[in-house]
């Protein structure tokens, strides 16, 4: 698929209190923190009954090192939506979508980080209810933190989207920077974020889903 937008910011869109309200919930909520998966780790099980060995915790964290909870107040989604739309339209993309999944509240610590990955899969969702059939079409992030509260961290895309034939082409997504700023993108799209160097980097993330050629 040829785009010639390949994310669409808002700088400084959540106001403040906002962000400083969803770091608190974040942090306040302990006990619900757990490790970030990827690439299909726990899918296979219940992680509550067979958590992950050392191997495979060593192994995940050669691909991604940061701590999340999840959100689902439709407070949030409503301070977000708008901009999703927004972004969908302006930057031509326009998919169809209909469901958010569960907010992802991160958070990336001294030396964490997340390499290079796209957020969607091959294949549809299988599981039964409103995911059943669709796929993610479009990611947002939030920058929560104030970039003088750390250093590092930084999220960059893969323009060439990870095509062997092409020369790479990497771009920093210096536009979310400050504090309340949101970056959308397709799904498919190839990012990172680099590891933190100093402080803590907080961000919310949402995966919007759709039926897949719509």
């Amino acid at each position: 698929m040829n785009i010639s937008n390949y994310y669409w910011y808002f700088q400084n869109a959540i106001p403040p209190r906002i962000c400083d309200l969803i770091i608190k919930q974040g942090l306040a909520n302990k006990q619900a923190e757990q490790l970030a998966l990827t690439g299909g780790f726990g899918r296979d099980r219940d992680l509550s009954k067979a958590p992950l060995t050392k191997k495979e915790i060593a192994d995940l964290k050669k691909k991604r090192d940061s701590n999340i909870c999840w959100f689902n107040d439709n407070w949030i989604y409503k301070e977000i939506h708008p901009y999703i739309h927004q972004a969908n339209k302006n930057a031509g993309w326009n998919f169809k979508w209909d469901f958010s999944e569960s907010c992802q509240f991160t958070i990336y610590k001294k030396k964490q980080y997340y390499d290079w990955h796209c957020d969607s899969w091959d294949k549809p969702y299988i599981e039964d209810g409103p995911t059943k059939g669709k796929i993610r079409k479009l990611s947002v992030t939030v920058s929560l933190t104030d970039p003088s509260e750390y250093k590092g961290g930084e999220l960059e895309f893969d323009l060439r989207n990870q095509d062997p034939d092409k020369k790479p082409n990497i771009r920093t997504c210096t536009e979310i920077l400050p504090k309340g700023s949101l970056v959308v993108f397709p799904s498919f799209v190839w990012h990172r974020v680099k590891p933190v160097t100093k402080g803590v980097r907080y961000s919310l993330v949402i995966w919007n889903l759709g039926y897949p050629w719509l």
